[in-house]
């Protein structure tokens, strides 16, 4: 699909517009995007993470997880990710590079464990085991945290660039955006 969007302004605009739809509409295809991290290992690291919040006037995206999952100890080694977001409706592809801050506790953690703790999303966050642990039993798959202690973290990307595509019949067109500057460049 051809946007017809003509300035630099409409399409960074757009861009956030689409960021924002996709907090809250869980059929949009930037929903969920493919974050990737350097592993502890040092080798590459990719999965797919629920879009939370986009701030355009901050550059700020939220995606949320569980203090013990190893993204975690990825981040807090290496806060430097990239994500990718694909939508067939658009014929968009966006690389985002943004700097992550881990936040176990605090304010703004209390504040969005208030808002999901009556939510079947809780469970995400109570499992008595870590994400990718080995199950050894059914019986301690469905176990919650003794006491209902959550393990719910938000990370905080700061976007520092956009790499925006858009494939079209009547020519492809790719800039690079980050706050302040805006460079078109060859698809």
């Amino acid at each position: 699909m051809d946007t017809p969007l003509l300035s630099e302004s409409e399409i960074r605009h757009r861009i956030w517009q689409e960021l924002q739809r996709a907090v809250l509409d869980r059929h949009h295809e930037w929903r969920t995007p493919v974050l990737a991290t350097l592993g502890v290992d040092g080798a590459p690291q990719a999965r797919t993470v629920v879009l939370r919040h986009a701030d355009a006037g901050q550059a700020v995206l939220h995606i949320y997880t569980d203090s013990r999952s190893p993204k975690v100890a990825e981040l807090e080694a290496v806060p430097q990710v990239s994500l990718v977001f694909w939508s067939k409706r658009l014929s968009w592809q966006l690389r985002v590079r943004a700097q992550a801050t881990v936040l176990r506790s605090g304010p703004e953690v209390d504040a969005v464990w208030a808002r999901i703790s009556t939510s079947a999303a809780a469970g995400d966050y109570l499992s008595a085991q870590a994400p990718g642990a080995a199950l050894e039993a059914a019986a301690e798959a469905c176990a919650g945290s003794p006491g209902g202690v959550h393990h719910l973290t938000l990370i905080k990307l700061q976007v520092l660039e956009i790499d925006w595509l858009e494939l079209a019949r009547s020519g492809h067109r790719r800039a690079s955006l980050t706050q302040t500057d805006w460079t078109w460049r060859v698809p």
